[in-house]
């Protein structure tokens, strides 16, 4: 018990349950505390038998000297009040996403885990579901050859939201997956976004992303409030192979595609074909690999108490959560401006 990490949730809201219940199934951590305003909803969420304890209280919470980490669930404004507040008491912090509100709110936050030494790291579940792994070494270990595009769709009937647009609601998830996938040396250069609000709610229900990438490749992403069926895939092409992963498919989330297109030197190709073309097709197999049926949520939290226990930063550490929120803000100032193409803004 007392190798373990004692972590307190705040927010017993519509994610904080789900971060609960894997931090109890968590051999490494310890559930300490349930923190939230609404003492009776957390108490709910706990159970009668718990040992869990419950608190109204943030500033008891991590006056503890039992909480060494903190996972907040709480709505997105008041995410960099309450990581602020915890980092400054020395605790570790993992943060549903956005990060924050603002690249900058967000800089403030990146800023003070890495001058505490403590871990800050990103809820962007989906990085940690086996097919999102399995697609990130198939790109980073060029299984797939060169990146060419990736594309994105993320849509169903969902809640219209009164603070933020479809963007800030279900983008994060798409662009989160492309940082998680992209190998070392691509990296997002610029956003342009378009979307529209044909309900006339005042926000951006239907929007279309597009990300130009250092290496001249480009991302897609779609999202929609709107839709009647719900479409979750993300589409990675590369010069060798193509890798589909389609969420809503439990038996082949994930296929690999032998197929490209090959282009030709014109001088190489003979003198009857030279003018039909300079492209060819190669069609090979499709292989779907075996991938375990694990919860996300387990593994980001088996990722959490991994990186506190060794020292190192976490997949989705903060600078990833940065590198997310410089995307959002980018695609936000293009669909201010009609759709012209903004820079994505460089970490320091």
């Amino acid at each position: 018990m007392n190798d373990k990490i004692g972590i307190a949730v705040v927010g017993a809201g519509y994610w904080g349950p789900n971060l609960v219940r894997n931090a109890q199934a968590t051999p490494a951590l310890r559930m300490e505390y349930l923190c939230d305003l609404n003492e009776a909803r957390a108490r709910q969420v706990i159970g009668d038998y718990s040992t869990v304890r419950v608190s109204t209280s943030l500033d008891d919470v991590l006056a503890d000297p039992a909480v060494q980490a903190v996972a907040i669930a709480t709505p997105a404004s008041t995410h960099v009040d309450i990581a602020l507040a915890a980092l400054a008491a020395g605790k570790h912090v993992l943060v549903e996403k956005p990060l924050a509100s603002t690249f900058a709110d967000g800089a403030k936050v990146v800023q003070a885990a890495e001058d505490a030494g403590l871990v800050l790291m990103l809820d962007h579940t989906y990085c940690y579901t086996p097919a999102v792994q399995h697609l990130r070494e198939l790109v980073r270990g060029g299984d797939l050859g060169e990146l060419q595009y990736l594309d994105s769709v993320r849509i169903n009937l969902g809640l219209v939201q009164s603070d933020v647009d479809v963007i800030w609601d279900l983008a994060p998830h798409d662009l989160s997956i492309f940082d998680a996938v992209l190998p070392d040396d691509v990296s997002p250069v610029a956003v342009a976004a378009r979307g529209s609000d044909p309900l006339g709610c005042g926000q951006v229900c239907v929007a279309h992303l597009t990300i130009e990438l250092s290496n001249g490749a480009i991302g897609h992403v779609h999202v929609n409030w709107l839709s009647p069926t719900k479409v979750r895939t993300t589409i990675v092409g590369g010069s060798r192979r193509t890798a589909v992963w389609d969420d809503l498919n439990p038996t082949q989330r994930l296929a690999v595609y032998d197929r490209s297109v090959e282009t030709h030197d014109p001088s190489t190709l003979g003198i009857d074909v030279r003018n039909q073309t300079r492209v060819s097709y190669r069609i090979g197999d499709m292989v779907a690999p075996a991938l375990p049926e694990k919860e996300a949520l387990r593994s980001m939290m088996t990722e959490f108490a991994a990186a506190i226990t060794e020292g190192r930063p976490a997949l989705t550490d903060g600078r990833s959560g940065l590198r997310v929120l410089a995307m959002l803000e980018a695609a936000g100032e293009s669909l201010r401006s009609n759709g012209v193409s903004v820079p994505v803004q460089v970490q320091a």
